[in-house]
């Protein structure tokens, strides 16, 4: 094997923070309206995908870069999503 081919075989691994970010960043953007629990997924969400983002710039066999920015941008929105929902509750019942 050439030297390139092995190199692009050691980085095959995957960050599992990058994984667990992309997953609680989906879960957050679902599960929004549920009290606290989308937004402790978002927090969670935008904590992983920092740290796998740091983690995989100083490691290079590490990737998932991708996932990482993926799942902090879904825990942000996720998190931005229970805010505004917040908000509109507390407007609707305030109203009435």
């Amino acid at each position: 094997m050439a030297r390139s081919e092995v190199q692009e075989m050691e980085r095959q691994r995957t960050s599992g923070l990058a994984i667990a970010s992309i997953v609680c960043g989906i879960l957050s953007l679902f599960f929004f309206w549920v009290p606290l629990f989308g937004f402790l997924l978002g927090i969670i969400a935008i904590i992983f995908g920092a740290v796998a983002i740091r983690q995989i710039g100083r490691e290079p066999n590490l990737g998932g870069r991708g996932m990482a920015i993926a799942g902090l941008v879904c825990g942000i929105v996720g998190v931005a999503g229970w805010v505004i929902f917040i908000a509109w509750i507390g407007i609707l019942f305030w109203a009435v």
